[in-house]
């Protein structure tokens, strides 16, 4: 089985641009968004299974500053909800790209309409390493620095997408936004730089899904649009997803920054329903969900592991 990911990346992209390998972690200039490359890969799916994602078999259509006509014609007319996904630490332009993939099939097998999307995926330029030498550190702040850089990038690809997104709503489609992990961080960057250049309210989003968030815990407190505290002028409503099992954000990132982190047990104050509305932000504890083999890197990947998480995501694509 092949699945289509359609994609953007600020990644510095070497000849031959139809090899994943030519896809670097070196980062586009901030101030040049024509430089992101957007394009069509091909994913060979079958036999998909949690830890073995696939395999980039094909690049196509690829072009510079925005998506090819063909793909914005296949993007505004196509009959499925729209998937946009911003993947985490440590992943390489085929991880990436590879694990949008898989989280399409993943919330696809139930056999639920709404869930069978057509997924997008933007790859901001992580390392690819979880540890690399001299310091244990280093891979994560690179992978930390580059996140953040990419708002504008970010920035930019949604705006390329408003139009695509706002015609499928039309349709009666409904549009998704999953962030995981490191993605939050490129997210609230790009959140921060769309209303900072003038931008204004946009519905460019019915759900956004935010698993393992490795962002500050009190993101939201920012207002009025520092960090992720203006998501809800992009999204209808907002999902935080935290697990105070997840290793990853406790052990690692809290000791990196110093600080808490908005996945390990949602924001400040996420009770407050003054604060935080009910028909806007939703708080999801996945904490004890165990559905799954839990060791120190799996339990930062619930959101597509555990069958009990991913029947909550199917649930919130249904409407």
């Amino acid at each position: 089985m092949t699945t289509t990911v359609y994609f953007a990346t600020n990644r510095v992209v070497n000849a031959p641009t139809d090899n994943p390998a030519s896809y670097t972690f070196n980062i586009v200039a901030p101030t040049k968004p024509q430089e992101v490359t957007y394009g069509t890969a091909f994913v060979e799916t079958a036999g998909l299974t949690a830890d073995t994602v696939g395999a980039i078999r094909s690049i196509q259509d690829l072009s510079k500053g925005g998506f090819s006509q063909q793909a914005k014609d296949d993007l505004s007319k196509g009959g499925r909800n729209i998937l946009v996904f911003i993947h985490g630490f440590a992943n390489s332009f085929p991880d990436a790209i590879t694990r949008a993939a898989f989280n399409r099939e993943w919330l696809a097998a139930p056999g639920i309409g709404a869930a069978n999307t057509t997924v997008i995926a933007f790859s901001w330029p992580s390392r690819g390493e979880v540890i690399l030498p001299p310091f244990p550190s280093f891979s994560y702040r690179w992978d930390q620095t580059t996140a953040g850089q990419s708002g504008p990038h970010l920035m930019a690809f949604l705006a390329n997408l408003e139009p695509i997104l706002t015609a499928a709503r039309k349709r009666g489609l409904r549009t998704f936004l999953l962030a995981h992990s490191m993605g939050n961080w490129a997210l609230q960057s790009a959140v921060e730089s769309w209303f900072a250049h003038g931008n204004g309210d946009a519905t460019l989003f019915d759900e956004a899904l935010l698993a393992a968030a490795d962002e500050v815990h009190n993101s939201f407190d920012y207002v009025p649009f520092g960090r992720l505290s203006a998501l809800s002028r992009l999204a209808r409503r907002v999902s935080v997803y935290y697990s105070h099992a997840d290793k990853v954000l406790s052990i690692l990132s809290e000791t990196i920054n110093g600080s808490r982190r908005l996945g390990q047990d949602g924001p400040d104050d996420r009770a407050n329903a003054t604060h935080f509305p009910p028909a806007t932000y939703r708080m999801v504890d996945c904490s004890g969900f165990n559905d799954y083999p839990v060791d120190f890197q799996s339990s930062h990947q619930y959101y597509r592991r555990s069958k009990n998480v991913r029947q909550d995501l199917v649930g919130v694509m249904t409407g």
